[in-house]
């Protein structure tokens, strides 16, 4: 079988600009990431003014991306159960008031290495609660025809800003100092916040009230574990980052002990390295064509594997720039094709959580792989450093690349709905639980392991629908009855639920109605658990 998904084909990398929303939002992302990596750069600059030690400088960029490992998940669940457009702006004014405060703090002359690390913490609460929201919007903005050059198009606005953003500071820290860059950052911030208040996002109206916050993150863990494909696109994504992040962090440390460089060195193989990935976003489309994403993956690791030997074995940096260009294309190609199918793997109500743990996994990868290859390049010295990091990142692809990110795209709700919530006999508060439903079926004990074989199945999907818990019990008394039973944390769970039902659990409980025998239906129980007062 194919592994080429019709669905996943443009025919051009700038499609989904012809969409006015697409492209504000798209124009929003990229002023976003700039401010991201101008803030990195003026931080860093000014605790080497603060605080000469290698120690403080380092913390800067653990206080920038740790928010990524504590709200990940939390930010994810907050874009699923909120206004995402009022999320979203809500995000970029918080970095404009971070970088307020650190011009003022600059200015009245309060900065210390402890501040400077305390706001530039602040700043990455920003980064964690923006990534997974706007992951989210994607998907709702473009055709999901369309969603794999969304993405690349999303890729190319991060490396465009890798680029643009140091060479940026750089300018402004020379000529008018690293307040210069906070003051910027702060205008770009509410400019682009002002530019999302703009966006008349629809309203759905809802009849059910929203989920709450920590159901939603315990909803998200264990779709997410449930899930086979989430699971091959977290482990495939966190092996690659973990490799391939040592090019990237070992590449000032190329240009100024193997190719004899200084700043304008560096700036060059981080111009190459991101100009290769945006050329690679613009060939993607085309490329799709002919390779399925799993062998996306394959190639681009292999690009990337060369350009780690290529930039390990250059003694000049000529040499080294066409090497940094294709890890910039191979890079682009592994991170859309893990990008792409952890949409595709996601339903809409559960998108931001999934796409948070996604992050995670890059993230967590690349802060790991770090500080292991520089490490083993402090040991074994530069060139064999990496050498063997592209060993393992060779090594970690054979390993996973039996772990396919392909398959059949997340299915939307029914609509209009199939089912109908019953009629309770009680009053029932939206809030009250937990609910716990009962399906007896009568099947032919000759049949009972196919019929066990779709109750795994069952098991999956109802798990991975937010169910508390599922369990499958046989009568031991009779042979052929069997009782399948599940259990939700609330009535608006169990209603929230049965809204999300799509032709994949259709199809499921056909075959399920398979086994039962009798002219009459399964029969089916739904309690819902009674107070009793303590006495």
């Amino acid at each position: 079988m194919s592994n080429i998904e019709p669905d996943a084909v443009s025919s051009s990398p700038f499609l989904p600009l012809v969409n006015p929303v697409f492209r504000t939002l798209w124009a929003v992302w990229l002023a976003a990431n700039l401010c991201l990596w101008m803030n990195d750069v003026a931080a860093a600059w000014l605790m080497t003014a603060l605080s000469g030690t290698p120690l403080m400088v380092a913390l800067v960029q653990s206080a920038s991306t740790l928010p990524v490992f504590l709200l990940g998940v939390p930010s994810g669940a907050l874009a699923d159960i909120v206004d995402r457009r009022r999320y979203l702006m809500f995000t970029q004014f918080w970095v404009a008031s971070v970088a307020f405060l650190t011009c003022l703090a600059m200015m009245s002359g309060v900065m210390s290495p402890g501040v400077l690390l305390a706001l530039t913490f602040a700043n990455g609460l920003g980064l964690a609660m923006r990534w997974p929201v706007f992951a989210a919007v994607i998907a709702e903005l473009v055709p999901r025809e369309q969603l794999p050059v969304a993405t690349a198009l999303s890729g190319m606005a991060m490396n465009m800003s890798r680029i643009l953003g140091p060479l940026l500071a750089g300018v402004l820290i020379a000529t008018l100092g690293p307040v210069a860059v906070f003051g910027l950052n702060a205008v770009v911030s509410v400019l682009a916040g002002l530019a999302i208040f703009r966006w008349q996002r629809p309203r759905l109206v809802a009849a059910l009230p929203s989920e709450r916050f920590f159901g939603a993150i315990r909803v998200g863990v264990q779709h997410v574990r449930a899930s086979t494909r989430m699971r091959a696109v977290l482990s495939r994504a966190f092996v690659f980052s973990f490799s391939s992040i040592a090019l990237l962090a070992m590449l000032p440390l190329l240009a100024k002990q193997q190719y004899g460089g200084g700043a304008q060195s560096y700036t060059l193989l981080m111009a190459a390295m991101g100009g290769g990935a945006i050329c690679g976003a613009l060939l993607l489309p085309r490329i799709r064509r002919h390779l399925g994403r799993d062998r996306m993956v394959d190639l681009g690791c292999l690009l990337h594997v060369g350009a780690v030997v290529g930039a390990a074995s250059a003694t000049d940096i000529v040499l080294a720039l066409p090497a940094l260009f294709a890890g910039g294309m191979g890079w682009i190609a592994v991170a859309n094709s893990f990008n792409v199918s952890a949409h595709f793997a996601l339903p809409d109500w559960v998108r931001a959580r999934g796409i948070a743990f996604y992050q995670m996994a890059m993230m967590g990868g690349n802060a790991l792989g770090a500080a292991c290859w520089g490490h083993v390049v402090g040991s074994f010295g530069l060139r064999h450093g990496l050498l063997a990091a592209a060993c393992a990142t060779l090594v970690g692809w054979l390993l996973t690349r039996r772990l396919s990110i392909v398959g059949d795209p997340e299915q939307g709700p029914l609509t209009p709905p199939v089912w109908k919530a019953p009629e309770a006999a009680i009053p029932i508060d939206f809030q009250r639980g937990p609910v716990q439903v009962t399906v007896e079926y009568r099947i032919d004990p000759a049949r009972a392991e196919d019929f066990v074989r779709v109750m795994r199945e069952s098991r999956r999907v109802w798990l991975q629908n937010g169910v508390l818990s599922w369990h499958l019990f046989r009568d031991v008394s009779d042979r052929g009855c069997f009782s399948e039973q599940f259990v939700d944390e609330s009535w608006a769970d169990y209603l929230r639920r049965h809204e999300r039902i799509t032709a994949t659990h259709m199809a499921l409980k056909q075959q399920k109605l398979s086994f039962h025998q009798g002219e009459a239906p399964p029969m089916v129980k739904r309690c819902i658990a009674e107070r009793i007062p303590r006495g």
